[in-house]
């Protein structure tokens, strides 16, 4: 593969909500699947060969529409789901702080959380990893469409990129059913070409409640 496109899923009930999904198998909602619709044109004009999805419903049907119009089967790999919150799964933030105080101020102030069942970044930067090399290293040629979710997108491209855990969790997370597009070069190293890509205008980019609601006031 020479050029990865890291897909975020379409937007669900939850992400409005502002409620933790991690590894919760949510689906889409009516807008999503609209987004879904959307950028499916977008997406197959890169001609994927390779098409791979994390196995949750919500990064499944957002994958559907794209590989349906490019005729490539859609690849499910559970390595790229989203962080396991654990506890916090289904949780908005005032209900975390309130919950689990201590883990939400490191959270905020994005220290380490100590909570058992919650999985570290450097979990998720590893197995996100492993499944990036795997599609990357594969014998297939051209274009790879991988649909995943925020925070995994946001491993999965800083891997690509060379970033550690740390580094990666400092890009923002995507728009949903938006992505970023990487291309590898002669040297064999990755440069990125575009970030947070997708079908609305520029201006729209981070309107998302979630989104505006982690982003300090102008």
């Amino acid at each position: 593969m020479n050029r990865l496109l890291v897909v975020r899923h379409g937007q669900t009930e939850w992400n409005i909500a502002g409620r933790i999904q991690g590894s919760s198998d949510i689906d889409l909602d009516a807008t999503g699947r609209d987004q879904a619709a959307e950028a499916a044109p977008e997406l197959a004009a890169y001609e994927p060969t390779r098409i791979i999805s994390s196995d949750l419903r919500r990064a499944v049907d957002t994958a559907r529409p794209v590989a349906e119009l490019a005729g490539v089967e859609i690849e499910l790999d559970k390595r790229l789901r989203e962080r396991a919150y654990g506890p916090w799964e289904g949780l908005t933030h005032h209900e975390i702080a309130d919950r689990f105080p201590e883990d939400h101020r490191r959270w905020r102030a994005q220290e380490p959380l100590q909570h058992p069942d919650i999985e570290t970044w450097g979990e998720l930067h590893r197995r996100t990893g492993e499944a990036v090399r795997d599609i990357v290293e594969s014998e297939v040629e051209g274009t790879a469409i991988v649909v995943c979710h925020g925070g995994s997108a946001r491993q999965i491209v800083g891997g690509i990129l060379g970033f550690n855990e740390a580094a990666s969790s400092s890009l923002s997370g995507m728009d949903n059913a938006h992505w970023a597009e990487l291309r590898r070069m002669r040297s064999g190293k990755w440069r990125m070409y575009g970030y947070n890509l997708g079908v609305p205008a520029p201006h729209t980019i981070g309107q998302s409640p979630l989104a505006k609601g982690q982003q300090a006031g102008r």
